[in-house]
């Protein structure tokens, strides 16, 4: 029984840890560092030039829609890697498993094209 106990002891240390670590590093960032707010400071800049128009655009939903594409293939190529890699050691079992991820981001793909997602027009 203690050694049960004793692992819940590492877990709220760490628990204790995670939550206050950043709290005393955030605070003391912001007691440590200087607070001289000026006009000038609050505006908003982009690369040293000064801004043109609105700080808030609204950009076309297809580039959020192509990221998004972009991050599942990404990751299906980071969970194929190592899959391919121990392959042999892995069995029939793994097999099945990873064609069934490959078919559902297939499916997923396939409702993008259907839903002409993939196709790139101007505003």
């Amino acid at each position: 029984m203690a050694l049960y106990s004793n692992n819940y002891v590492f877990v709220a240390i760490f628990i204790a840890l995670g939550i206050l670590l950043p709290i005393v590093a955030l605070t003391l960032g912001r007691w440590l560092r200087p607070n001289k707010p000026t006009e000038e400071k609050q505006t908003t800049y982009e690369s040293g030039n000064e801004a043109v128009g609105e700080s808030h655009v609204r950009f076309n939903i297809r580039y959020y829609l192509f990221a998004l594409m972009f991050v599942i293939f990404d990751v299906e190529t980071v969970f194929l890697y190592p899959w391919a890699v121990a392959y042999d050691f892995l069995g029939l079992f793994a097999l099945v498993e990873m064609l069934i991820f490959v078919a559902l981001l297939v499916v997923g793909l396939l409702y993008a094209w259907k839903k002409k997602v993939l196709q790139w027009s101007s505003i």
